[in-house]
């Protein structure tokens, strides 16, 4: 397994790219980190370089105090990207890092940069309608309960008392920052928004996945995978699939193509 590079200490780069035209930059989910993406750095052409910003708290930024606070979050990931904006750049985020990836591409628009070439919202309604919660205020067995629900954490983590422990402490500051989550000032993005989703995901359906039309004045695709919300693990081949077609179609061709679903 390939060692990660840091650009910066809130992103990490799972394969070299010195030569890529494009950066494609990734958003983790609640609870999650940028090894979420480790494996697409087999699944994208060498044309693309793969960032994943890596939030604080776990990982190996785990010593590193979380943050709770979307303004804050997205100003220090806009830092850390901001040197590498010298060439164009596509945003994904799964879940969370959806509201994340369309709050960071407004940042650095705000900054004066170029704005995305598409954002990926995958797993996250639209910002307008961002639902709030109380997930964070809960107990821990509460807590668990939810991250059974939506599933992607390993129930072997769940039941070891020392794991869930340290897991708790950053999934809860995550799910702080999103419930409390509201749409930041500013215009809407102009660029094109894929929405991805599980068929049987109970946080978003294909529906009101088309309220993403409200966070851009540029087109909007929704596409359907099978699974839940956490439907792009089992289907990852897909997904990046789906992703470099809307991207450039040639991409596509450019392989390679891995045994993957």
């Amino acid at each position: 397994m390939t060692a990660a590079t840091s650009p910066h200490p809130w992103l990490r780069r799972f394969r070299p790219a010195a030569h890529a035209r494009m950066r494609l930059i990734c958003l983790p989910h609640a609870g999650g980190g940028a090894n979420a993406y480790r494996s697409w750095a087999a699944l994208l052409p060498t044309g693309v370089d793969l960032l994943c910003v890596q939030y604080p708290g776990r990982e190996d930024r785990f010593t590193d105090p979380p943050v709770d606070d979307m303004s804050a979050l997205v100003a220090a990931a806009a830092d850390g990207l901001e040197p590498l904006l010298d060439r164009p750049y596509a945003v994904f985020g799964h879940s969370m890092g959806s509201a994340v990836g369309y709050e960071l591409a407004r940042e650095l628009r705000g900054r004066g940069h170029a704005g995305p070439t598409r954002l990926f919202a995958s797993g996250r309604r639209a910002p307008a309608d961002a639902p709030g919660g109380r997930v964070h205020q809960a107990d821990d067995d509460a807590l668990v309960a939810e991250l059974v629900r939506l599933g992607g954490t390993e129930r072997e983590i769940l039941d070891d008392p020392g794991l869930r422990a340290a897991v708790l402490g950053y999934v809860r500051s995550d799910y702080r920052l999103i419930e409390r989550y509201r749409p930041l000032a500013g215009p809407p993005l102009d660029c094109p928004v894929s929405v991805f989703v599980g068929d049987r995901d109970p946080e978003v359906d294909a529906a009101s996945a088309r309220r993403w039309d409200t966070a851009t004045t540029g087109r909007v695709d929704v596409q359907e995978f099978p699974g839940g919300h956490f439907y792009l693990a089992a289907r990852r081949g897909e997904v990046v699939r789906a992703l470099l077609r809307r991207i450039d179609p040639a991409l596509v061709a450019q392989g390679p193509w891995p045994s993957t679903p």
